[in-house]
């Protein structure tokens, strides 16, 4: 079933990767299907400065059981990089949720690393209908987690980034020193722009500032649940308790790992996950 332009297939059947590109009204957006189409759906969401390949090893142990649906949001990856559109988190997650629409999905569990559980809090505020259940990875639940970098953050001015300064960004992302931090992702921070990557990480601080993630999620009433590498070195993994205040919220503590459990231990991050959307996913009529 081809649902937008260009798109493409690898590994042939009905349970093929597809990928393409969805132009929306403010920008074009690219996205990754892999699994059953009639399976629960399950919408990954990125983290800042990178994109649908940080999912890449946890889509295999994904697709038994779910239609595995990425998105890179506005400004990463192979989406759009436009200057003169919004890259604040209301308008990140309504074009994820119009890339859902336009796929023809009425219910999805979903999932964000990093900031991009920001961006699955702000969909599931603004679509209550359209999210059944969250799954946060490694998402401070406030500003007042946030552990300030050693090195200075890369502005404007020292765009684009030397391979030096992008291995220093890159890793805080792991629990140890000298993990090979893959080069596609560090390819998709150079093919940002400085607008883009500063923007972006600039509206993620702006909506945490408005009002904590817990707080917002309290209100819900979805189902939560929160995965945390426990040597996290971007936000205190102690912080991952406050999701508490969340009734029913389940919270994961993953010991020796650190912000990026997708990458540093697949089937660890991916079993509390499944259990968790074992229950709560919804198969599409």
């Amino acid at each position: 079933m081809t649902v937008s332009d260009g798109g493409s297939y690898v590994n042939g059947g009905a349970e093929a990767t597809e990928s393409s590109t969805l132009s929306l009204d403010d920008g074009d957006i690219y996205v990754c299907q892999d699994g059953p189409r009639d399976a629960p759906a399950l919408l990954l969401i990125h983290g800042s400065a990178s994109s649908t390949r940080s999912w890449d090893a946890m889509v295999p142990l994904l697709t038994a059981s779910h239609r595995v649906i990425r998105i890179d949001l506005l400004g990463h990856g192979r989406s759009g990089k436009p200057a003169d559109r919004s890259y604040e988190l209301p308008d990140q997650a309504r074009r994820a949720g119009a890339v859902l629409d336009r796929l023809g999905v009425e219910h999805s569990v979903v999932v964000g690393h990093s900031s991009g559980g920001v961006v699955a809090t702000a969909l599931a505020e603004q679509r209550p209908d359209l999210v059944t259940a969250l799954a946060l990875v490694n998402t401070g639940p406030s500003l007042d987690a946030f552990i300030a970098p050693e090195s200075a953050a890369i502005g404007p001015s020292q765009w684009p980034p030397s391979d030096e300064q992008l291995r220093r960004l890159a890793s805080t992302g792991f629990s140890r020193a000298g993990y090979q931090f893959p080069e596609e992702l560090l390819d998709e921070v150079r093919a940002m722009t400085s607008h883009t990557f500063t923007t972006t990480m600039r509206a993620t601080r702006s909506y945490l500032e408005q009002l904590a993630l817990p707080d917002r999620l309290a209100v819900l009433g979805k189902p939560l649940l929160v995965i945390f590498g426990e040597d996290d070195r971007r936000w205190r993994s102690s912080s991952a308790a406050d999701y508490r205040a969340v009734p029913g919220a389940k919270v994961e503590l993953l010991p020796g790992l650190g912000h990026s459990p997708l990458l540093e231990d697949p089937p660890r991050t991916a079993t509390p996950l499944l259990a968790f959307t074992a229950i709560h996913a919804v198969r599409a009529d």
